[in-house]
């Protein structure tokens, strides 16, 4: 299958193919940006374990650090990972403060106002809680009434929402949301009972239920089982080429499936990375 990115406006008319299943090109070029700078700058929280955060000697680490890292390789630059709050990054983006911002982001018709996605790994949403609560979240809407924490911004803020919607429409108690800068913040308020559960992606979740050697559990329903990407600036062909392709040749040489392996979300892997700059550009993987 061959994917194409298509560029209307700003004097791009042309459609410029990215990368074929069949081949990755033989070389990778970098962003007139990264070559101009000879850095691949990322904006990151490195505050969201498994995919980034700081080790115990406060080295930055994790699935899109390392990725980032083979990326920064293959196009000859440094890796410059500029810490940024969660919320920060789509308007950083939309208004050219940086070109890549790296999270696990899920694509809706609001970001792709703003922003494009290059797709590299799928997950749904999960709540986690402690195993003393666990038996309390019953029934087809186990949420309702319940305490939840989620991340500002995040697509598990607004799935509360909608999830807490669902429960009024039924006569349900609608779910209390609070809402953290951090999901370390998070994970303590359910240590210390101040939420029920926190709702974060089923990569995340998994990675904290086994980090936290069984203080939290993840609950067995999947919510918006979907691909995840980083954002780029829209309409920014150079960028979208080169991230493409330097993730299709980390698909290709093995060392994608490897650091994902490395932190226990082998099983999130997608086929190959694909660019998206609509709703219909996403795939059911």
């Amino acid at each position: 299958m061959t994917s194409y990115l298509t560029y209307a406006g700003l004097g791009l008319a042309a459609m410029m193919t990215v990368w074929s299943g069949a081949a990755v090109s033989a070389e990778i070029k970098a962003s007139p940006d990264v070559a101009r700078s000879g850095k691949l700058s990322v904006a990151n929280t490195l505050d969201y374990a498994p995919f980034e955060y700081l080790d115990a000697d406060g080295k930055q680490t994790g699935i899109i650090v390392e990725l980032a890292g083979e990326v920064a390789k293959l196009v000859k630059a440094d890796l410059d990972i500029q810490r940024t709050p969660f919320p920060s990054m789509i308007p950083g983006l939309a208004s050219g403060r940086f070109k890549i911002a790296w999270e696990t982001f899920s694509a809706n018709p609001d970001r792709l106002k703003q922003v494009d996605f290059v797709m590299f790994i799928k997950a749904g949403i999960a709540a986690s809680t402690s195993p003393e609560k666990k038996d309390s979240f019953t029934g087809d809407m186990p949420l309702c009434g319940k305490r939840i924490g989620v991340s500002a911004g995040s697509a598990s803020d607004f799935l509360v929402d909608k999830l807490s919607k669902d429960c009024a429409d039924k006569g349900k108690e609608e779910i209390k949301k609070s809402v953290f800068n951090s999901s370390t913040d998070i994970v303590q308020a359910v240590l210390s009972d101040r939420v029920d559960a926190r709702m974060d992606d089923a990569t995340a979740s998994s990675y904290f239920e086994v980090t936290s050697k069984g203080q939290l559990v993840v609950l067995p329903t999947l919510y918006d089982v979907a691909p995840l990407g980083l954002a780029i600036a829209k309409d920014d062909p150079a960028t979208a080429d080169m991230m493409v392709s330097a993730l299709a040749e980390l698909f290709k040489n093995g060392k994608y499936q490897e650091i994902l392996n490395k932190y226990g979300m082998g099983a999130y892997a997608i086929k190959e990375p694909y660019f998206v700059n609509k709703m219909e550009a996403l795939r059911a993987e």
